[in-house]
């Protein structure tokens, strides 16, 4: 069996009036609330944000196991966001600007190279873009700390870290970084984008 779950302020969850100052810890403890229903303790898959969530639970509770799809790299947000600044400057003004329920032609051509591949379809593209969601500013400074990882111990914890070719988000080079950090190899797929479970490939 697997279960998907949508984190409070988020998709039809309730918690959207103080999503303002949920923390990465808080979505912690809304997958384990959902974890807690199930039989047996299952194997966390999380993606970007998702697999930070992955890594704090990782560095504080018991885990059966992991996989970690396009994580953000053990040195946090912050050189992400330099990096992005430096060699893409419009990314930074205009991911500032994105409204989840107001997206122009304009902001989306900028955008979606970071995210999508070019063979991801348009019916695909309009999907992914009717479940946008805005974000907590609480987690986001988490994640520039790098309070999603502590030190790594080597364990019998099995961890899978996968990332994409084309992502231009969480690079190859940052999903090694993930990988080595959790004394593991990274498993990197030609091609694709940040969004890799969308794409055709």
């Amino acid at each position: 069996p697997a279960h998907a779950l949508s984190l409070r302020g988020h998709g039809a969850s309730g918690g959207r009036e103080s999503l303002y100052i949920a923390s990465l810890d808080d979505y912690v403890a809304d997958v384990e609330h959902v974890a807690a229903t199930f039989a047996a303790p299952p194997i966390l898959i999380g993606h970007s944000l998702g697999a930070a969530i992955c890594e704090r639970m990782l560095a504080t509770r018991p885990i059966r196991g992991a996989a970690l799809l396009a994580p953000v790299p053990p040195s946090g947000l912050m050189p992400v966001a330099a990096r992005l600044a430096a060699t893409n400057p419009d990314y930074l003004p205009h991911l500032a600007q994105m409204d989840p329920g107001r997206m122009s032609a304009d902001l989306m051509t900028t955008l979606r190279p970071f995210y999508f591949s070019d063979e991801v379809e348009p019916h695909l593209l309009a999907d992914a873009l009717r479940h946008l969601n805005g974000e907590s500013p609480r987690v986001l400074f988490d994640l520039s700390l790098r309070l999603h990882w502590a030190p790594a111990q080597r364990s019998a914890t099995p961890i899978f870290v996968l990332g994409a070719e084309g992502d231009r988000i969480s690079t190859p080079d940052d999903t090694r970084a993930t990988a080595s950090h959790h004394h593991t190899t990274a498993t990197v797929l030609p091609g694709m984008a940040h969004m890799l479970m969308l794409d055709p490939a």
